[in-house]
C-alpha cells in the first residue's frame, strides 16, 4: 500500500457553498434616484437594502464590496452592515438555486415594503 495514491471520489451531490445575502444600505442611498425608481411603492417606515448572492463566505462578500472588488456600486457607497436576520435561514445552496432565490429574496422583500437594490 506505500506509495499508493488514493484517488478523491467525486460525489454526485452538487456542492452546496453558495448563498444569498441582504446589506443594510445607509438613510443616504434613499437619495439615490435610481433606487428610488425600482421601489415605487416602498414603506418608508422599512429600510434599503442590496440583495446579492456569492459562492463566498457572506462576510468576506461584503468586505470585498467595501473594498472595492468586484464591488456594487451602492453596497460601496451605502452599505451598513450585513442582515442575516432576512437570510441566514436559507443558505446554503448550489449555484443554480441560490441564481433563483436572489431575485426571490428581491422581490418577497419589495413586496414587504423594503426598498431593494440588486436581486437580478
Amino acid at each position: 500500500m506505500r506509495g499508493r495514491k488514493r484517488r478523491r471520489i467525486r460525489s454526485a451531490e452538487p456542492e452546496f457553498h453558495h448563498n444569498v445575502y441582504v446589506v443594510l444600505l445607509s438613510k443616504a442611498a434613499l437619495k439615490d434616484r435610481s433606487i428610488l425608481q425600482r421601489n415605487p411603492e416602498r414603506d418608508p417606515s422599512k429600510p434599503a437594502v442590496y440583495v446579492g448572492m456569492t459562492g463566498l463566505p457572506v462576510d468576506h462578500r461584503f468586505q470585498n464590496h467595501k473594498n472595492g472588488y468586484k464591488a456594487a456600486r451602492l453596497v460601496r457607497k451605502y452599505g451598513v452592515r450585513l442582515m442575516p436576520e432576512l437570510y441566514a435561514h436559507l443558505n446554503p445552496m448550489p449555484f443554480e438555486a441560490a441564481t433563483e432565490m436572489e431575485k426571490d429574496l428581491a422581490e418577497d422583500l419589495r413586496n414587504e415594503g423594503y426598498t431593494v437594490a440588486g436581486g437580478t
